[in-house]
Order: structure tokens, then C-alpha cells, then sequence
């Protein structure tokens, strides 16, 4: 039995932010318990739900030292969907409204303690992993720590690291004489091979080099991260380890998204029935919204973070123009105060036609999956995405642009062989998008009955987790051995 640990700054159904908390709460559950224990450690939150703590355990507490003092740190444990969860407690650095602060030094300093007292109480519990699974920079110091004041005990000796990159933009930078004061380090290990980059310290760097493989998201986001454009300045060295990096696509919980079983949405469908049901949903969605009722408008819902990456400028761009056509807009989410502020702005200009929705909803987020007939993403990168695997699940089409993820799950419709499940475009170009948007429009209005088909194709595809599970396996037995 081979012996894996998740370690992660959030998780389903604990405590989640974003994306990543669906990876590391779904994945655990489909590795193939007959040939993996699989657990996994997260931060005790003060701000988890109160229902999630109850079901939490004490185990026991020592004191670490770390950052020049004597710490506190509380174990306590917890089994949920047959995984079996660990959480670290100390409230001075886990305390607060929620996960996240936007004090970056202070960030640091609570995931280099985090990661310290991952690997500190290991022996405590009695679990020895063969590999610990790292996500993102708030564990990146695991692997390195790993290398240096672990290597030593028996203990460690034999435990390997992998880290996944979730999304290459956020790092966990600060400058090197505070994070060597923090972490303890020597300064062996803040040389530009290992953890400084630019003239600071940077805690995924320093995982990138130290651990023992490196995974992120889709395929395409492996190769996009090792130029210049997507790299966020660490091309080169993902070009180094290239022989150690592999993409694996996200999946989605296919339980948790299921239009046969959905609770949230107006009509349950599936895709044998989609044709006479789901449009029911819609119905049911543009009464809620006030939208003007019509079977036959074509519905495009957006469920995203408001933000740059999301492709949200070209949509600004020709918002205006795209509200001339015959559609509905319907749209999800929070984020940057401008893009905020761009929706509100064309649902009091355009009422009838868009739908603005500045705050997140988990239900209304299943109802636009459910009732939209195409689903826009026109993201700028984006590591892998869930949400056009959410609306292939619906039957949703989603109209893309290929980069990363979105190109790896999305196969553009081709009307000469009938194949595909969504429309992309390749450039960052606002009219290039719009020129999508309008080719699928004509598909829609003009040819249903190919517009159909390419529902039946998207509702076919399997990105579950089940498919996702076994590529993190084969990689698991590869560095094993």
C-alpha cells in the first residue's frame, strides 16, 4: 500500500476560496484505495463553517520551534467521504474572517509555518507517506525543507515531493533577509539555482527546484508556462525541469454536477431528454432575473472572478455591439470594481437583455449552467478551468479562447465534419471573439438541429475525476517506484 499526503492551504468541504479546493477535495476520493492511502492536511481555519468543525477531533498538540520562538501547534482530525483529513491548529495564524490576508509577509510566514509543522508532525500521528503531494506556493517549502533539516532522520530519509501548480501567477514573494529569518534556512538556499529570484525569495521557486516532479493543470499550461509571455518570470527554470513536468487535467465532481440530479435547477435533464427539458430551465431563470421570457433567445451565461485574466476587457470592448444581436447575457461573480461596475452599467443600459449578478451564489451558479445555451470564457491564460467542464456537463456550449486548459477540453466545432464541443478563437482580440460569438449564433438560430448535435457531443465527454485520477496514479508509481 502506497502512502500519499495532500498538503494544501484549502479543501472541499472544509474551507474553499477557489478551484483548488475542488482538486483537493475530489481527487483524494477517486485514487484507487486498494493501492493508495490517500490523507490529507489543511490549516485549521477559525472562519470554517461551524457544521465542518464539529466534525473535527483533537488529537494532540507539541510546541515547533519556528521563527525564533517556541510555537504552539494543535492536531486534530477528521474523516469525510472515506479520506481521512488532519488539520493544524494555531490560531494566531490561522485565526481571522477568513483563509487569506492581503499582508504578503504575513502570508509568508504563515505558510512557512504551515509547511514546517506539516512535516513536524508526521511522526507525531504515526503516518510515514512515500510522497507528499504539495499545492501551490503556500506549500512550496515543503519540498525544500524536506532536503534540508528532515533529510536527516531515518524518518524522512525516503519521502518524495511533488508540487502542482495551480495557477503560476501567485508565488509567495518577499524579500530574502526576512524570509531566511522566517523560514531558519541558511543562506545556502536564497542563491538564484534555488529560492531567489529577482533579488527576493520566492516559496513555489523554491518547491519548483526541490521537489521531486512538478505537475500543473492541462497539458498546454505545461508547455505555455515555459515561454516568456505565461511564465511570470520562472520560464526558465520550468525549462529546465521540463523532464520533470506534466500536465494533468483538472476534473470536476460528476456527482456534484449532474443535470440528472442537480437540486438546484427548475428541471432535472439529461442527455437523452435535453432537447424538451432544458429549455425549461431557462424559462425558469429569465423569470428570476427579470429577463424577458423567450424559448428561442439564445442565453449566454459568464460565471467567473471579475479579473484581467478572465478576458474581461474584450468583452467591455464590445459589449455594446454584442447587445445589438439577438441575445441574453447573463453574468456571476465579484471581482475588479471596474468590471464590477462595466456589468451593472449594460444591465441598466440593455435591462431586457443583461442580467448582472455582483456577488456569488453556489445555486444561481448551477442554474446558469443549467439554462444557458453557450457559456463564454475568453480567459487570457488559464491553467486548467472547471467552469467550461461544468457547462460541457450541462450541455452548455462553451465558446473559449485556446489557451491552457480551455484548449484542452474544448474541441472547436467543425461544420464540414461534424465534429466538436464548443467554439474558441485563437488571439486576444475582442473583435476575433466577437466573430466567434456570432458564428455560434448563427449555428444556433440557423442550423438547431447541428447546434444539438454538438450538445450531444459535449454532455459525451468524460472529465470527471475518475479519467485525471489515474494519470495522478501512474505519475504516483513512477516516483515511487
Amino acid at each position: 500500500m502506497k502512502k500519499i499526503l495532500f498538503a494544501a492551504s484549502e479543501g472541499v468541504p472544509f474551507i474553499k476560496t477557489g478551484g483548488l479546493a475542488d482538486v483537493v477535495g475530489s481527487l483524494p476520493k477517486y485514487i484507487d484505495k486498494e493501492y493508495f492511502d490517500v490523507r490529507v492536511i489543511l490549516p485549521k481555519y477559525t472562519c470554517m463553517k461551524q457544521e465542518m468543525k464539529d466534525k473535527l477531533r483533537y488529537v494532540t498538540n507539541f510546541y515547533l520551534d519556528f521563527n525564533w520562538k517556541s510555537v504552539y501547534v494543535g492536531i486534530f482530525e477528521a474523516q469525510e467521504d472515506g479520506v481521512h483529513y488532519y488539520f493544524i491548529d494555531n490560531e494566531g495564524y490561522f485565526g481571522g474572517f477568513k483563509p487569506y490576508c492581503d499582508d504578503v509577509r504575513f502570508e509568508i510566514e504563515k505558510f512557512a509555518f504551515f509547511s514546517k509543522a506539516v512535516l513536524s508532525v508526521l511522526p507525531v500521528i504515526g503516518f510515514q507517506p512515500d510522497l507528499i503531494h504539495c499545492h501551490d506556493w503556500q506549500t512550496g517549502l515543503i519540498p525544500v525543507y524536506l532536503k534540508e533539516r528532515f533529510h536527516d532522520g531515518d524518518f524522512f530519509r525516503n519521502i518524495k515531493s511533488v508540487i502542482t501548480i495551480h495557477n503560476l501567477k501567485f508565488q509567495g514573494k518577499w524579500d530574502v533577509k526576512t524570509v531566511q529569518s522566517i523560514t531558519g534556512l541558511p543562506p545556502y538556499y536564497f542563491t538564484p539555482d534555488k529560492l531567489e529570484a529577482y533579488k527576493d525569495a520566492n516559496l513555489l521557486k523554491g518547491g519548483i527546484v526541490f521537489a521531486d516532479a512538478v505537475t500543473t493543470v492541462s497539458n498546454t499550461y505545461a508547455e505555455e508556462i515555459k515561454t516568456p509571455f505565461y511564465g511570470e518570470g520562472l520560464d526558465g527554470l520550468l525549462r529546465a525541469r521540463s523532464n520533470s513536468l506534466r500536465g494533468i487535467v483538472n476534473g470536476i465532481d460528476y456527482d456534484a454536477f449532474n443535470p440528472e440530479t442537480d437540486p438546484y435547477i427548475a428541471r432535472q435533464y439529461n442527455a437523452v431528454n435535453f432537447r424538451k427539458e432544458k429549455v425549461k430551465n431557462k424559462r425558469a431563470l429569465q423569470e428570476e432575473l427579470g429577463l424577458k421570457q423567450d424559448d428561442k433567445k439564445m442565453m449566454i451565461g459568464l460565471v467567473s472572478r471579475l479579473t484581467d485574466q478572465k478576458g474581461l476587457d474584450l468583452i467591455a470592448y464590445v459589449m455594446d455591439e454584442l447587445c445589438q444581436d439577438d441575445i441574453q447575457f447573463v453574468v456571476l461573480g465579484t471581482g475588479e470594481e471596474r468590471y464590477e461596475n462595466m456589468f451593472r452599467h449594460f444591465d441598466w443600459k440593455y435591462g431586457d437583455k443583461v442580467s448582472a449578478n455582483i456577488y456569488y451564489s453556489d445555486p444561481l451558479s448551477h442554474k446558469i449552467y443549467a439554462s444557458c445555451d453557450a457559456f463564454l470564457m475568453p480567459s487570457l491564460f488559464e491553467p486548467c478551468g472547471l467552469s467550461q467542464l461544468m457547462a460541457l456537463r450541462y450541455g452548455t456550449i462553451p465558446i473559449v479562447r485556446e489557451t491552457g486548459g480551455l484548449k484542452d477540453t474544448v474541441e472547436p466545432y467543425n461544420e464540414y465534419e461534424n465534429t466538436g464541443t464548443g467554439f474558441s478563437f485563437v488571439n486576444y482580440n475582442a473583435h476575433e471573439m466577437l466573430n466567434t460569438i456570432r458564428y455560434a449564433e448563427r449555428i444556433y438560430y440557423d442550423r438547431k438541429r447541428e447546434w444539438n448535435k454538438i450538445v450531444d457531443r459535449a454532455m459525451a465527454v468524460d472529465f470527471s475525476w475518475t479519467v485525471s485520477a489515474r494519470k495522478y496514479q501512474e505519475m504516483y508509481d513512477w516516483l515511487i517506484g
